[in-house]
């Protein structure tokens, strides 16, 4: 199939998963939480994730898919879509606007087409290799800041951020001195599309899964940006980590990332 077909599968798919986010937005949903505390999950992300899976086995029934719900089905494939339903469940729960469907498709084990979509705030993102990115059908592209003391970053921190002490606060702390800012979202998709976009310079966090990073990383490859481990190697989108740049301060990040002071360890009862 060609890939521009598949983008549009793609496409359509988010989309759907997008009419179910604003159908319950703003109304109440009853919040559980998985097996990890802060982990939460609404009838919200089950009924986008249903929409999403519908619309890819009309038109893909012999691709794979793993879905954050539903888990892995379908088939052994050269295919294998990645689908987030809510990326930000937390925020939703508390109406900030700032969530997004993700769905991502691998080709023989490399990203090659991704969607997001934040339907509350209408913004539509698109890629696929050797086609470019776009923001609502208008082309992107990274920023151009070449120092990390002029950039503005983002991050995240993972669910078991109060057991572990690789929990990204020392990260955190200290590139907020070597920059002019470091930004927390909530949503890892988003902020690979803000990078993309050019209203964010960088990017890194860690304890993710592949379906919070398969769309993004197309995106942002696509609009020009550079993607790899935390210590520069190649990006493995099952590692859980992840540093993406703009590809100008892509090396002083990951220097500083490695030189980040240890922090004194949170202690959570």
């Amino acid at each position: 199939m060609e890939i521009e077909k598949l983008l549009d599968i793609a496409f359509m798919a988010a989309y759907a998963g997008g009419t179910a986010l604003l159908q319950y937005w703003g109304k109440h949903v009853e919040i559980q939480e998985k097996e990890r505390s802060g982990d939460l999950i609404t009838v919200v992300d089950q009924e986008a994730e249903a929409r999403i899976i519908d619309v890819i086995r009309r038109h893909c029934d012999n691709h794979g898919i793993l879905a954050e719900e539903s888990g892995s089905q379908g088939r052994e494939s050269q295919y294998l879509w990645l689908i987030d339903p809510l990326d930000g469940t937390t925020n939703y729960a508390h109406g900030y606007p700032q969530v997004a469907v993700s769905v991502g498709l691998l080709i023989e084990g490399q990203p090659k087409v991704g969607v997001v979509y934040n339907p509350i705030r209408g913004e539509l993102w698109c890629a696929a290799e050797g086609l470019g990115a776009t923001l609502n059908n208008k082309p992107i592209q990274v920023s151009e800041t070449n120092t990390l003391a002029t950039s503005l970053l983002v991050t995240g921190f993972a669910y078991d951020r109060r057991e572990t002490e690789d929990n990204n606060y020392a990260e955190f702390c200290y590139l907020t001195h070597l920059t002019q800012g470091v930004r927390r979202s909530g949503s890892a998709s988003l902020d690979l599309c803000d990078v993309a976009t050019g209203r964010l310079d960088g990017y890194w966090e860690r304890g993710l899964s592949p379906w919070d990073l398969c769309a993004g990383v197309v995106i942002l490859q696509e609009a020009g940006g550079k993607v790899s481990a935390y210590d520069g190697s190649s990006f493995d989108l099952f590692s859980g980590r992840i540093v993406a740049t703009n590809g100008y301060i892509h090396a002083e990040l990951i220097q500083a990332l490695q030189n980040t002071p240890r922090y004194p360890a949170f202690v959570f009862k």
